[in-house]
This record gives C-alpha cells, structure tokens and sequence, in this order.
C-alpha cells in the first residue's frame, strides 16, 4: 500500500494529514516495521513471524515472552500483552526490530491458563472491593463486587479467582474462593505463599479416606515373597523433627570378610497403586514442599507418617539395594530386591555425629549399632573420596536457618553445615540411585535399553564458565576452564577449597552453583556432570518425590520380565516432575525471605557488616554476613552520583566519579525498613 491508500483507508482527507501519512510510513520502514516492496510501496515486515512459549508478567510494566525453542526473552508491552498473566502458554507476533531498542512481541492468542487463582490483602469499602497482591506479577488490583467477597473483610488474606479481564478495563475482575485469616498471622502466611506459587495448601478428604482404609497389617504370602532383612542389624539416620523415614541401612559382616550393606528404601508403589485416588493426587503434587516452619507432604500422612515410614521396631516392607563391599569400599557385586525389614533404632544425625566424633575406643564396649555406624562412615568416606577424584563437584554450601517459636515467629538465626553424619547417609542414598540406573540404563553392545526415568546434569554453559572465571578473577582466583569435563569440575573443586573459610566463600559458591545447568528428570540419559556418574537416577526417596515411585514401579516391571513402557508418556510426566519440584524450591525460598524479613523488623536502624550479592538496574542486594539475610539497596539512595548498570561486569558506576560498586564488594549497611508483605528489606550504605 502507498500513503494514499492508508490515508484513504483511515480517513485522512487533508494534504497535510496526507503528508504526514508518508513521513509516518517512511519512519517506520527506517525502524524495520515495513518493507518497501516497491517505490513508495509498503507491506508490513513479520507477518508470519509467530512463535509459541509462555508469558511471564511483571508489575512494573517490565512483561516478558520466553519462547519455547529456548530463544532469547522478548519484551512485550502492556498493550501488547492481550491480558495474558503470568505463566500463560501464548501465541505470539514477533515484531519488527526497531533501531536501538530491545526485540519485541505482540501476544495473538492465549493458548492455556496457567493460573487464574492470586492470594493478597482485602481492601473493602461500602460499595466495592479491591485484592491487593502479595506478588509482583499484577501491576493492578483485583477488582471484585460486594456480592462475590464471600464474607471477607479488610486486612483479611484471600485467595481470588479472575472471571474476567475485559478488553478495555483497567482492572481484572474476581471472586473470593477462600479466606487464609488475617494478614501477618504466620500460618496465613505460610499458606498464602503456597497460593502465590500454585501449591495445594490444603489434603483432598477423599484422597485422606482412601488412605485411611489401607490395611497396616501385612498379609503372609507377601513377607514370604520377600527377602527378609529382620534379623540383619538395621537403622535410620535423619534429621530430629523428621517424621517419614524412607532409608534405613543394614549392615553385616559376610564369611568372606566382606561387608553386606543394604539401603532399604520403603516400599511405597506396594501401599499407592497406580490411578487411585492417592496416586493421582502425588502425581499432581510430584514433590513435598518444605517450607521454613512445614512440611506439606506429597503423600497422605497416614502413608508418609505411618505405613511407608521405617520406624523402629516394626516390620515394614522396603524396595532394596544390597551391596557386597571390601573393606576399601570397592562393590564386588549388587542385587536389587523386594525386601521386609525391622528397624533396630532411629538415629538423628546429631546421634551418628556423637557416635563418630567419640567413638569407644575400646570395641568390644561398643554396641553393634555402634560398630554399625562407625563402618558405614569408614565406607561412606572412601566412597566420598573416589567420587570426587572422578570428578563430582564438592557444593557443600554453610546454609543459614532459623529456630523457631510454636507460633512460627523466628528467635534466632544459626549456620548450619553438613557433617560426617550427613555424608554418610548422602553416600549411600547415592549409591543406590546410581546402581538402580546402572541395573536398568547399562546394556551390552548394540542393545537398547529399556526405557527408565533418569536424573541428569548437563555441562555447564561455556559462556556461563568464562563468566564466572572472569567474575572470579576480581577476588584474585584463577579457573582453567578449558578441557574436557572431568578436568573442568577438577578445576572448581580446587577453587571451592581454596575459597573456604574466606569472606567471599558463600558468594563464589553461590555464583559457581548459578553456573551450573539445573538438573532434571528424563528419559533421555545424558549422565550426572555434578556427581560424575554416566548412570543416575531418584530411586531413595518414594514418601517425598513422584519420580522415585516411578522408578520403583519400573523397576519391578522389568525385574518381572516386562515389556519397555511408552517413551512419550514417560517424558511428559517427568517434565512435570521437574517443572514442579522448581516451582516447590522458588515456595521455599520465599518462605525463608519472609522469615528474614520478619527476624529483621526489628532491628530497624542497626548496622551490619555484609557483601554485595546481586547487582541490578534498581539497585544493589546486600547479603549480611551474620545472619546471610539479603535486602537491597534501592539506586535511588545512591544520592552521591548518577549511577549506571554494567551488566557485563556485575557493577553500577557513578556516570561523574566513575566511583564503582561491583557483586562481591565488603559494604557496612543500615537497616532502613522491611515490608513483610513484599518480603523486602531495604538498607542504606553506611560510607
């Protein structure tokens, strides 16, 4: 079309209209939105150009399209955005690159809803009603009529569902589904956090009946199908507050001098068959969730607490790993059997760790469970040992947890590490996993495997190392990040040594863990690059992951002669396992901000030592080293320069003193104010 034909099209009748028709199209053909095909001549350039992925909402305008061929991000304006929310699958129309702006995009069609459920604050007056979100992702309040409050009042916690957005509303309208309570209480909070990310906060009572008609006495014939570990020394190792004990360890002496040590696993697909109500529901569920004061389980707690959980002195049926070891913990050979057991003791991790940090020196004083723990630990650290000399990177990160009140208010906060005990018990639930992958993914030549879930680690991406190399050169460390696989994870090991102990410590392993490629669940098996093993999978843990009971079901398909199960339906739902079990450890760490918020309230005007541990547009995020609770300091205060964002660099730099404030930097900050509705902190630099 030439100016002509537009302006006649949009009703422009003066010379002058006309004239500036063609200086528009001229403008745009310059900024790549037209194509002239002909002098004078127009068509619009990108028709065609669509692509399909999903819609990530921001409040500040700032909305996203991540595609799915996993192409960069695209910005899509508000007016662009066809009301799609946050996490929509859409359509959309990839837009002409204008000179000296970011690629756009233009959303043509919603293709699923991926949520339409938001949990905020009431705000009711007499004639209507506003939602005002808790998160970040809805620039505008929920608007919703009297009628639809369902009894709720002002300063209440809701949960909201949208009925609409209409097209040139400024405001989505919804109805109240649910009431939390009042804002602040933690258990409100708790729960809202759940809405927030799309987690049940609530046990279906159908799903609860149906586990509770489960028989807990365990018939005959099935104790006689199984290999019986009864009389074979056997206990648990697990954190004090831990009520579903899925491993327990049996170890024994053989005549040949070597050690028979079996991981026994409880049997959940035994209790769960598929396509019940129960199973539907953990596989909906795909993980338990832990937040800072709760666990919300993926199972029935009469499965998780009761039937599934190994507790001592009870007979309970177990899915197990027997492995025959010499003393320097070489595995001569392996089964993997249906098994019964009868746990001797329940151990805490800080039982184990007392037991190995002053152990008897004298042996024939030493019980046998004594002895029992003392050989796992030998074992377990050899074990360690030749894991990392093939390469498995050492992320043993100090984390920062709090001690809780009964009402969930946190009274202190202390650094927590793992210990040998810990170890122990990691390495042989890694065992496992890794003989189980072994058992089904290890074939001769020129046979296919049968198809199986696995947990693998890509390498990480070559332009995330060189990064991360040249981000650690400010700090004086070096990082050979060329060479194959093995000798690159050699390399961060050596660095992670040599940054213990040191003030940038939790700051590099930090960066060094954002490096790396997430792992995920999949058929397709790529190896583990973190643990160095060319065969893994989640095989210990049935009572808190869906992947582990698709494994043991799997398992014992194939150990009975089965034929290999469909590829496609498999991967499907390990895309949702993976999806899921990232969307429970975002809920988590949004549980443990508003805990650090809260423990900081009042501790307004106090100044702390801390380190710059992120870097953006609007500011600087501060990690204080006491407690490494993290607030930001908002640009705005930074009122001594006009300051600019050096993404490569990881800095913002005043534009006049070219004064520099770069990630990993020592500041002194005071603590200005928290917003426990945000989870936010906000600090000023102290000079």
């Amino acid at each position: 079309m030439n100016y002509k034909q537009v302006s006649a099209d949009i009703g422009v009748t003066t010379q002058a209209n006309k004239q500036m028709v063609a200086e528009v199209m001229s403008s745009l053909f310059l900024d790549g939105f037209l194509i002239e095909v002909d002098r004078g001549k127009y068509r619009l350039n990108g028709l065609g150009s669509t692509a399909e992925g999903r819609f990530e909402r921001r409040f500040n305008g700032k909305n996203s399209f991540i595609p799915d061929n996993g192409d960069c991000p695209l910005f899509v304006a508000e007016r662009n955005s066809m009301h799609a929310m946050h996490g929509d699958k859409v359509k959309v129309q990839i837009l002409a690159k204008r000179k000296g702006r970011e690629p756009e995009a233009e959303v043509i069609e919603i293709i699923q809803r991926a949520q339409n459920t938001y949990v905020g604050v009431l705000e009711v007056t007499r004639n209507y009603a506003y939602l005002i979100l808790d998160s970040k992702i809805l620039a505008n309040d929920i608007f919703i009529p009297r009628d639809k409050l369902k009894g709720g009042k002002s300063g209440q916690k809701a949960v909201v569902k949208i009925l609409e957005w209409p097209e040139k509303a400024k405001n989505p309208v919804g109805e109240v589904i649910d009431l939390l309570g009042e804002a602040g209480n933690n258990h409100t909070e708790m729960n809202a956090i759940l809405v927030e990310f799309g987690l049940p906060y609530k046990y279906p009572e159908a799903v609860e009946k149906a586990a509770a008609k489960i028989p807990s006495k365990i018939r005959q014939e099935e104790i006689d199908a199984r290999e019986d570990f009864r009389n074979t020394l056997t206990f648990t190792i697990d954190p004090e507050n831990a009520k579903d004990f899925d491993d327990a360890l049996s170890v024994k002496k053989l005549k040949n001098n070597h050690w028979e040590i079996g991981v026994h696993i409880a049997d959940v697909t035994y209790y769960v068959k598929p396509n019940t109500v129960i199973d539907k529901e953990a596989s909906e569920r795909a993980t338990s969730v832990y937040l800072v004061d709760r666990t919300v389980p993926m199972l029935p707690e009469r499965l998780c607490n009761d039937l599934c959980s190994l507790r001592p002195d009870e007979d309970k049926l177990c899915f197990s790993a027997i492995f025959e070891m010499t003393e320097s913990a070489e595995v001569k050979n392996y089964r993997i059997k249906r098994t019964i057991i009868h746990s001797n003791r329940r151990f805490t991790y800080e039982d184990a760790q007392k037991i190995i940090e002053n152990p008897n020196p004298v042996k024939k004083e030493r019980s046998d469970l004594e002895n029992g723990v003392l050989i796992l630990n030998k074992l377990a650290k050899t074990l360690r040992k030749k894991r990392f000399a093939n390469g498995a990177i050492n992320f043993d990160r100090v984390e920062a947890q709090f001690e809780i009140d009964e009402n969930g208010k946190p009274l202190r906060a202390f650094f927590k590490e793992a210990k040998e005990s810990n170890q122990l018990v990691e390495e042989f639930m890694l065992l496992a996993n890794k003989a189980v992958a072994e058992y089904i993914g290890k074939v001769e030549k020129g046979k296919k495997a049968k198809t199986f879930v696995y947990r693998v680690h890509d390498m990480p991406n070559p332009d995330k190392l060189e990064n991360f190399t040249e981000f650690i050169r400010r700090f004086g460390y070096k990082l050979k990040d060329k060479g194959d696989s093995n000798t690159t994870s050699k390399n961060i090991n050596s660095l992670l040594n040599q940054v213990q102990g040191k003030k940038e410590q939790n700051l590099i392993e930090t960066i060094a863990i954002r490096t790396m490629a997430k792992a995920v669940y999949t058929t397709e098996n790529i190896g583990h690059y973190g643990l160095a093993f060319q065969y893994y999978t989640h095989f210990t843990s049935p009572i808190r992951r869906y992947p582990d009971m698709m494994v043991h079901r799997l398992l014992e398909k194939y150990l009975n002669g089965g034929r290999s199960v469909s590829e496609n339906k498999l991967e499907d739902t390990c895309k949702h396992c993976s999806n899921m079990e990232q969307v429970a450890v975002n809920a988590e760490r949004a549980s443990i901000k508003y805990k650090q918020v809260e423990f900081m309230s009042d501790k307004i005007g106090m100044i702390f030592d801390g380190v710059i541990s992120g870097v953006t547009e609007w500011g600087l995020y501060v990690e204080l080293n006491e407690n490494l609770c993290e607030g930001m300091v908002p640009i705005r205060n930074l009122i001594d320069d006009f300051y600019e964002y050096d993404e490569k660099n990881y800095s913002l730099i005043g534009k006049k003193g070219r004064h520099k404030y770069c990630l990993g930097d020592s500041v002194k900050v005071k603590v200005m104010r928290t917003n426990m509705e945000r989870k936010q902190m906000d600090f000023t630099l102290i000079e």
